[in-house]
């Protein structure tokens, strides 16, 4: 059965508003379109485009395609992706337990009460962003991922705007590194990410595979990728693979929330990052994205 529109149910506490405000963060974002009630995104549903307008219901979220109609499986694809994409599965009223009984946190998970950490459902994306953002502005980080998506990237024009799908691994594993580097990559980045593709469209790489496995060994497989080390590989299992447990303790805005909510003039040490961490045990990734959502203040 072919359909236009359907409907997520959403368990609280979930406030959509506050998720548009963390996805309108970046004027330089490529990879959906958010407004100020809805988001639009382009899914890659097996080659096929299909633009998808996301708001909110009484029950949670509807997805309305303007111009397509949608088979039963494409459905179910969209679907998944969406759950994945705003954390839909996770129980985060328990984190929200948690965090209620935490000085730090208490007045963070009031603020950006609803807030879902939002992810990046497909692995090779979640990969790319990780390596594009390593070491540099995330403005930069920004730019370089605009340039690479409208270069290799498919999109579709839909009254007058134009909307991208992230690049297949199968596109970017026919590139060389200096293909990239025109866009203003450094070397060793485009050949992480070309290396990365190239493992992905060789079978030796997939979500589907890595999502059996225990939170460990997806930490070392990711380890195991030239130029993935422990900040990019706990980012990815958080992003992509809503790993609560996930902790990117080297992050330096992790580190700077940190340093303000508590009121320090000093930076903190790996230790006390880390006994933070020990304190935020099994949500030390809701932890993070809160006090990463915090240094946003202007969006």
């Amino acid at each position: 059965m072919s359909r236009s529109s359907f409907e997520i149910h959403v368990t609280a506490p979930f406030d959509f508003q506050q998720c548009l405000q963390f996805l309108r963060r970046s004027d330089d974002e490529v990879m959906h379109v958010a407004r100020e009630t809805s988001v639009s995104k382009l899914f890659d549903v097996d080659g096929r485009l299909l633009l998808g307008d996301i708001s909110e219901t009484s029950q949670g979220l509807g997805i309305v395609f303007p111009e397509d109609t949608i088979t039963s499986a494409e459905q179910e694809h969209v679907e998944r992706f969406v759950r994945d994409w705003f954390d839909l599965d996770q129980d985060v009223a328990a984190f929200v337990r948690k965090a209620e009984a935490d000085e730090l946190l208490r007045p963070l998970v009031r603020e950006y009460a609803g807030l879902r950490l939002i992810g990046f459902p497909d692995l090779f994306e979640a990969l790319t962003w990780a390596v594009i953002g390593q070491q540099i502005t995330l403005s930069f980080a920004y730019t370089l991922k605009r340039r690479f998506v409208e270069q290799y990237g498919p999109s579709r024009e839909v009254d007058g705007v134009t909307y991208w799908a992230f690049p297949t691994p199968e596109t970017i594993a026919l590139l060389e590194p200096s293909d990239l580097r025109q866009l203003q990559f450094s070397i060793r980045k485009a050949e992480y990410i070309i290396g990365i593709a190239r493992e992905m469209t060789d079978g030796r790489l997939s979500k589907r595979q890595l999502c059996r496995e225990s939170s460990d060994v997806i930490h070392q497989r990711l380890l195991s990728l030239r130029g993935v080390g422990e900040w990019t590989a706990a980012y990815v299992r958080m992003k992509c693979f809503q790993d609560p447990t996930a902790f990117p303790a080297a992050d330096a805005g992790l580190h700077q929330a940190l340093k303000y909510h508590l009121g320090r003039s000093e930076k903190l040490t790996a230790d006390e990052v880390r006994q933070y961490g020990e304190r935020f045990a099994g949500w030390q990734a809701y932890a993070t994205f809160y006090l990463w959502r915090s240094l946003y203040e202007d969006v």
